[in-house]
């Protein structure tokens, strides 16, 4: 019996094929027709968002108010990051300032000596009006009064042991708190900030 070869099995010859028209333009009408891919890309999204939900009255409200508390904590929150800021402005130009008058007061410090001489010799008589001397010492002091510094010790003003260094105590009659009698070294401050106690000798009660 013989055996025919029919070939490779393949898609049966009466199934039609199936013919997709991509063609842009209607032929019947003339017409462009609406992209495919754009029409079902707009069909799934309009899928994805799914209806329209109404809410409740009740709904409605609970997410108004929600809404509010959100709002309120952002704004109590930029508030404190506003407040915040300032302080730390504050802060920042507080310790510039102290900064300053720190290395101000060391230079000051520095100086001390040289001052004294100046004093000393101005006490004595050596600073001739017009003297290169006294030119210089002339400008110092206002150099240093430009920056607020200011002596400290007087005679006849009550000892304070934060601002004054008693060397010698002398009881006198009629005395009644201590008092500088005599000021042996001044001391000088800038500001709040004390450079150098002053050295005194202090009447005491007897």
């Amino acid at each position: 019996m013989a055996v025919h070869d029919k070939g490779p099995t393949g898609p049966d010859e009466s199934e039609e094929p199936v013919v997709r028209d991509k063609r842009k333009i209607n032929p019947e009408t003339g017409d462009a027709r609406p992209d495919a891919d754009q029409t079902a890309a707009s069909d799934d999204l309009i899928e994805a968002e799914g209806p329209d939900v109404e809410l409740s009255d009740e709904d409605a409200a609970l997410l108004a108010e929600a809404e509010r508390d959100l709002v309120g904590e952002y704004r109590d929150r930029a508030a404190r990051a506003e407040a915040e800021l300032k302080n730390f402005r504050t802060r920042v130009e507080r310790d510039r300032l102290a900064n300053r008058e720190a290395v101000i007061a060391e230079v000051i410090r520095t100086l001390l000596p040289a001052i004294d001489d100046l004093d000393r010799a101005d006490a004595h008589g050596d600073l001739t009006e017009g003297s290169p001397l006294a030119i210089i010492a002339q400008k110092m002091r206002a150099g240093f009064d430009r920056y607020g510094l200011r002596h400290i010790g007087q005679v006849g003003e009550t000892f304070d042991p934060q601002l004054h260094e008693a060397i010698v105590q002398i009881p006198t009659a009629g005395v009644t708190v201590n008092t500088i009698a005599d000021v042996i070294e001044p001391g000088y401050a800038l500001g709040e900030r004390l450079i150098r106690a002053a050295k005194v000798a202090v009447s005491v009660p007897e």
